[in-house]
């Protein structure tokens, strides 16, 4: 006899409760398996196109990881210096953008730069700041995110996590279907499968925008000659996969750095702004359709909403599982709805729509 609903909505909110205390207390300690638990996710359609080519599980997973090796291996000795660099180069580089714009503002607008203004003062104050609290910030952020993402269980533990749930993962699905109260395994399975259609649909799909988006910024950018473009693109295609935010913040960083390098040379900056205007349409118009599709169904203000509720209240890993949740919650509440329509509530007591 299955349960009553009333108990059925307490102990599906007892596991939603355990769930959040063991993100808020377990949240940098999870943050490696999170990370391998997505890789394998992500991986696991590459180890089913290899098993029905004939590989056995054993044989796919060892194969795409020494894939995955390689392409790190290349990252690492190609990308990676590169990127560090820029990123140093371009902290170092604020300070000089700033007196680079009071002495702009100085030569065009001479009234309101005047040296009692306030504007001119609070030019001045920032870099000074800058100066002597750059090098202090920047060892502050280092070592935060030393204590709270540990380099040596990133390299280490998310690789030996990824392998082991990718090479189990068909056996852990059969073992959870396994465990689901029988009077409702047919709803649940209906369920998970609307939810892995979207996580699938929008992660794997938005991951490859990303990364496509973020490869395109940063070598057009460094072909027009624009100083930090690899940054630049790196940021961008990182933000890509929250709605506007990557190319709104992309555009005005690498629109800002074009304006002070080529001031007067308005084709380059020009450039600039039409990278990122015919990235957008790319993505609009072919990229986000071809590969994410239109029946994701994240709405990208339920998709703001949730990474920010999620990151405030769980830091990097509530980020890492905001887009999951939010997914979740969106096919639960459309799995609701439909239900609410065919019953009694809705339709009244004649049993016919209004």
């Amino acid at each position: 006899m299955a349960l009553p609903v009333q108990d059925q909505a307490k102990y599906w909110g007892i596991a939603a409760a355990v769930f959040a205390l063991a993100l808020w207390f377990l949240g940098d300690v999870m943050l490696p398996f999170v990370l391998g638990g997505a890789v394998a996710y992500f991986l696991d359609p590459v180890a089913d196109r290899l098993e029905r080519m004939g590989c056995s599980r054993a044989a796919a997973t060892a194969i795409i990881t020494v894939f995955a090796i390689l392409i790190f291996v290349l990252l690492v000795l190609l990308v990676l210096p590169s990127l560090v660099q820029q990123s140093i180069s371009l902290f170092n580089t604020v300070p000089d953008l700033f007196n680079d714009l009071r002495t702009f503002l100085t030569g065009k607008f001479p009234d309101l730069m005047d040296e009692n203004s306030t504007l001119y003062q609070s030019l001045i104050q920032v870099g000074d700041t800058i100066k002597s609290k750059g090098g202090e910030l920047l060892n502050t952020l280092l070592s935060s995110a030393m204590s709270i993402i540990n380099v040596v269980m990133l390299l280490v533990i998310v690789p030996v996590v990824a392998f082991y749930l990718l090479y189990d993962w068909d056996n852990m699905v059969a073992k959870i279907d396994d465990l689901l109260p029988r009077d409702h395994a047919p709803v649940v399975r209906r369920v998970a499968g609307e939810i892995d259609q979207t996580l699938a649909s929008f992660i794997r799909g938005m991951g490859t925008v990303c990364l496509i988006l973020g490869s395109y910024y940063a070598v057009a950018l460094m072909l027009v000659g624009l100083q930090f473009g690899l940054v630049v693109g790196f940021v961008a295609g990182a933000l890509t996969f929250i709605p506007y935010v990557g190319a709104f913040v992309g555009g005005m960083l690498a629109i800002g750095l074009a304006l002070f390098q080529f001031w007067g040379d308005w084709l380059s900056i020009g450039l600039v702004a039409g990278i990122f205007v015919l990235g957008q349409v790319a993505e609009g118009n072919v990229l986000t359709p071809k590969l994410v599709g239109s029946s994701v169904g994240l709405h990208p203000v339920w998709l703001i909403f949730a990474l920010s509720v999620f990151g405030t209240l769980f830091g990097f890993v509530g980020m890492l599982v905001a887009v999951p949740v939010a997914a979740a919650l969106g096919v639960i509440a459309r799995f609701g709805i439909e239900n609410y329509k065919d019953g009694r509530l809705y339709r009244g007591h004649s049993g016919t729509d209004k």
